[in-house]
């Protein structure tokens, strides 16, 4: 059985919106997104539509090599999968990017969060909880609580994720392309 690995990018941009949700949960990141390639040239999350705008949020397809997350600090982690798990994510993401207008940025989910009291919308998802849909509805991951209860910061807890890196995300895109920028790369074990 052939085995693959998908990538789960956790990240702090620096922004305002991650200023406040950093005020509340204390972590380092506070966002989260999921790749099927090291380089990170495909990354998907619930996220902002645009740049300047924080409160039109929804499905998508995320560039880390510019806009907010040309500075941002970042961890990520590999997981291993088989190649029909792989498959069933990208078929689970590529239902989701296909009717994308009609799904939202869950920012109910979020004071439901912070109240400790989940709050589930249907077509509506935050950073975190579609990374964790995408685990436990292809079969990968059964996380033991409500999906709009998990944070960025909890898949660093996750065992059967491996850190790969963990420092700046442009210097981590660089050296996967290749390393185009002599930038030097330093490997930190995950915190505990």
């Amino acid at each position: 059985m052939t085995e693959r690995k998908v990538y789960i990018l956790l990240t702090d941009t620096g922004t305002f919106f991650t200023k406040l949700i950093k005020l509340y949960t204390k972590k380092p990141y506070n966002h989260a997104s999921i790749s099927f390639d090291s380089e990170l040239s495909e990354v998907y999350s619930f996220g902002r539509k645009k740049v300047c705008n924080p409160f039109n949020g929804g499905f998508v397809k995320e560039d880390v090599r510019q806009g907010i997350f040309k500075e941002a600090d970042c961890a990520v982690y590999s997981l291993t999968v088989t190649e029909i798990q792989m498959q069933n994510m990208k078929r689970y993401i590529q239902e989701i990017e296909g009717h994308k207008e009609y799904y939202r940025y869950n920012f109910l989910g979020l004071f439901g969060f912070i109240c400790k009291n989940p709050i589930e919308r249907e077509k509506a998802l935050f950073c975190s909880q579609f990374v964790a849909s995408v685990l436990k509805e292809c079969n990968i991951i059964d996380f033991e609580k409500p999906l709009s209860l998990i944070a960025p910061y909890e898949f660093q807890e996750v065992t059967e994720l491996q850190l790969v890196y963990k420092g700046n995300l442009r210097a981590y895109a660089s050296k996967e392309e290749g390393n185009k920028l002599p930038i030097p790369v330093q490997y930190i074990p995950a915190e505990l």
